[in-house]
């Protein structure tokens, strides 16, 4: 949560045979959605685990009846209205004794030696030592009942293997690899202040601060804070804007909800509310940000169905490899990273982004017209035969990101039938992942097919300026 937590068919020739025929798939298709739309839901208030967080939470002030845990056939589990929830109506007010922050950290048994060491700690740091220790003192220590319904594993690529990672978008899986060292580079890094903790602890340190161990907190933290503001202090350095929020971050996402999510200075207490409202007994949800499903599988280790912002990104090498027989690609390639142009270039369900085909307008210039480089970038049209190849080039784009993808389900479904339930899960949402870019990457090809019968809709679009021939 920052907010963070959460998880076409073709006809043969024929007339009216033909029609009928679609007509008859895509009732069938209707229909099965709608059955598929159908969301069953078991209540977990009754177990032990979720009972105790409750009482915990109840002691520090918090009082709610308007939610309860429960699990969902679609998401897993989430947060149950049990009134309706009317638009504008307060849906959580989490009191401020029940966020656990590097205020929480400071005041504790740790506060003396993270005070005392030098280089300071990031706060990020501070907390994932904190969540280690605490699980490592299990009932005894006092926020338990709160570590005790957290996810013991994550889907976010920290945790991923080698085959996992090998089947990612090459736009991600870069990425994904920078994410998973960099977890480990806080490990090795930090390590002679967990070795201080010692005298505070009942093993050896390297055993309890083991890299598993901080990959799990550091996940947690990444995944299921919220945004809130600390004073600055001069133990720790960088941002401080975590704050773990016990049962509300049980709020799964989804991209079509509109809530508003803050700290409320005055009742010293997160606070949420629905701008929609909730039906009772369905599933309340928060959004954690206009994100692609990229960026949610990074973040939070799920993909969103239904995401109007999910995209297909382009990288470099791909293009380089795509109109590898221009002399004049590097520094066409280079000109346009200089003129920060080489990032979010992306296609969607109804075609190439304006980034994507304005850099290969620029790309389909010859070096004789370096002089109207610049000016391309800005929105200068180029003539239709120019527009025509920059065109076919991003078809040719999509078929090869197609291919490849296609590639990778194939990949996947070999892997999930040698796999244990840990890799499955990863599996799992990098495949969603992968059937989204499927049916993007048709899409935006049957978009493109419409442009080239209809070109003078595409270069509308364009101010009305001179054309680069």
């Amino acid at each position: 949560m920052q907010m963070r937590t959460i998880s076409r068919g073709a006809s043969g020739p024929g007339g009216i045979m033909r029609d009928r025929g679609h007509r008859a798939g895509r009732a069938k298709r209707k229909r099965r959605q709608k059955q598929e739309s159908v969301v069953q839901s078991v209540s977990l208030g009754h177990q032990p685990q979720y009972v105790r967080l409750i009482k915990f939470l109840h002691r520090r002030g918090f009082t709610s009846t308007l939610l309860q845990p429960a699990l969902f056939t679609d998401t897993g589990r989430g947060l149950q209205a049990l009134k309706s929830i009317k638009p504008g109506q307060l849906v959580i007010s989490l009191p401020e004794s029940c966020l656990l922050t590097t205020s929480t950290v400071l005041d504790s048994y740790l506060g003396q030696y993270i005070k005392s060491w030098k280089p300071r700690l990031s706060p990020l740091v501070a907390l994932c030592v904190f969540l280690v220790c605490e699980r490592h003192r299990g009932e005894a220590s006092d926020w338990f009942p709160y570590i005790d319904v957290l996810p013991t594993t994550y889907t976010c690529p920290a945790y991923f293997t080698d085959d996992v990672m090998a089947v990612l978008p090459t736009s991600v899986r870069r990425r994904a690899l920078e994410q998973r060292e960099a977890v480990r580079e806080l490990h090795s890094f930090n390590r002679d202040f967990f070795r201080s903790l010692q005298p505070i602890v009942t093993r050896p340190v390297d055993e309890l601060l083991t890299y598993e161990a901080l990959r799990w907190a550091w996940c947690s933290v990444n995944t299921r804070s919220v945004f809130m503001s600390h004073p600055s202090n001069s133990f720790l350095f960088g941002q401080d804007v975590y704050a773990l929020a016990p049962f509300l971050d049980l709020l799964n996402h989804r991209p079509d909800v509109q809530v508003k999510a803050s700290f409320n200075d005055t009742t010293r207490c997160y606070e949420i509310r629905s701008v929609s409202g909730t039906l009772r007994y369905q599933q309340a949800f928060i959004n954690y940000g206009s994100h692609d499903s990229q960026r949610l599988m990074l973040e939070y280790g799920f993909v969103a169905p239904c995401n109007p912002n999910s995209v297909v990104y382009v990288d470099t090498d791909l293009l380089a490899d795509v109109l590898g027989g221009d002399k004049s690609l590097d520094q066409k390639i280079k000109f346009l990273r200089e003129n920060n142009f080489l990032h979010n270039l992306t296609v969607s369900s109804e075609g190439p982004s304006w980034r994507l085909m304005t850099a290969l307008r620029l790309l389909s210039l010859p070096q004789t017209l370096y002089h109207h480089w610049k000016a391309v970038l800005l929105g200068q049209v180029v003539c239709e035969e120019r527009e025509e190849r920059s065109l076919q080039t991003t078809k040719t784009l999509c078929r090869r990101l197609l291919q490849d993808t296609h590639t990778a389900l194939d990949k996947i479904a070999h892997l999930l039938r040698h796999c244990d339930q840990s890799v499955r899960e990863q599996l799992d949402v990098v495949k969603s992942l992968r059937q989204e870019e499927r049916c993007i990457l048709g899409s935006c090809l049957e978009a493109l097919e419409g442009t080239a019968r209809h070109p003078e809709e595409l270069l509308s679009r364009q101010p009305e300026t001179d054309a680069v021939s």
